[in-house]
């Protein structure tokens, strides 16, 4: 089980960090992968720095991203990305028709992905630009 850093007990520089989270989205608390990641302060900033560029409105709209992430949380198999995610998604839209169309998806994916390798399916020249 991960150590977990609360608020009270965090160094400076992971106090920093956590308050900018909770800034940046608006909550009273950080949850609990950021206190797993507090034990290392440098780690916890830079991931924290890269999740905050990398899921910032861009040319994906931010429902868009977040059902990315549920989707490829579910690939991986990490419980705790899926249920983050997916809490994430619904908060910015998604619904339930939707949540059970990226799952069908998902499962397609996951299913032709393994038909094409087992297979060793080459790759058609028209795939390749």
């Amino acid at each position: 089980m991960a150590r977990l850093i609360e608020y009270e007990e965090a160094p400076p520089e992971v106090r920093a960090v956590f308050d900018d989270i909770k800034r940046t989205r608006g909550v009273p608390d950080v949850n609990n992968f950021w206190k797993a990641l507090a034990v290392d302060p440098p780690l916890l900033r830079a991931t924290w720095e890269r999740l905050k560029a990398v899921m910032a409105p861009g040319a994906l709209d931010p429902l868009t991203k977040e059902l990315i992430y549920l989707a490829v949380s579910i690939a991986h198999g990490c419980t705790y990305c899926i249920a983050s995610h997916t809490a994430a998604a619904r908060a910015r839209g998604m619904d339930a028709r939707m949540y059970g169309e990226l799952l069908a998806v998902v499962a397609m994916a996951a299913q032709t992905n393994r038909l094409a390798q087992a297979l060793g399916v080459p790759v058609d020249p028209a795939f390749e630009a």
